[in-house]
């Protein structure tokens, strides 16, 4: 009997503590529920230059909710007035923006400026061995193969190398090198200047005729007639 009772009495006590937990936190709950929503709306840019920094997370860290900004830094996302918002980027120092709790307008706009937080990190060396010495222990060690039979000079055969020499086939590049040599040489030949001896005509070649003048000037055909 006495059990019974000191179980009803400490479950009449745990009861009465419950009812009065519940009453405590109505009222916050209560005031939290009748918070403003507020659109926060802005541009998430860095400080040197005011470009937008696309990626940038922006969240309310007690909610849990958030978003991330645009190629062009912008974001739009609904928050609560009284809420901390923070803004973070790789590469940039954190911002929190704190809305006012007796903000009234349904609309909170900002221009966002993140500083540069750059860290420089210390430089690590990577090796394939667990020591040092154990690495230069293999590397004395190695045996590299031989020239003979190894796949590079099989590569510089002379034999094979002329195999591909003669059945290499032309490229465009060769091809339209070819076509204008051909094209200037009918034009050289037509013009009687081509390099040809048996194509070449001395009657239009106009340095013929100048070298023609030249020894007429000079008597050269003359001297020929007096010797014989």
């Amino acid at each position: 009997m006495p059990d019974l009772l000191r179980l009803r009495g400490f479950s009449f006590f745990f009861a009465v503590a419950l009812l009065g937990v519940l009453l405590l936190a109505a009222p916050s709950a209560h005031a939290q529920g009748n918070r403003r929503i507020i659109q926060f709306t802005g541009i998430v840019a860095s400080g040197d230059s005011l470009l937008g920094i696309p990626g940038a997370t922006i969240y309310v860290p007690k909610a849990g909710r958030g978003t991330a900004s645009n190629a062009y830094g912008y974001f739009s996302m609904a928050v609560l007035a009284g809420d901390s918002v923070v803004i973070r980027s790789l590469g940039y120092a954190n911002q929190t923006i704190v809305i006012p709790a007796d903000f009234q307008r349904q609309s909170y706009s900002v221009i966002i400026q993140l500083r540069e937080d750059a860290t420089m990190l210390g430089e690590v060396r990577v090796f394939p061995y667990t020591t040092e010495r154990d690495f230069k222990k293999a590397f004395l060690a190695l045996r590299l193969p031989t020239e003979r039979g190894s796949a590079a000079a099989a590569n510089l055969n002379e034999q094979l190398m002329r195999r591909i020499f003669n059945t290499q086939p032309m490229g465009a590049v060769a091809n339209f090198r070819q076509t204008m040599d051909r094209q200037q040489y009918n034009h050289d030949a037509r013009q009687g200047m081509a390099p040809n001896q048996y194509s070449n005509n001395p009657l239009l070649n106009p340095f013929s005729w100048l070298q023609l003048i030249q020894q007429v000037k000079k008597g050269e055909f003359k001297k020929k007639d007096t010797d014989d």
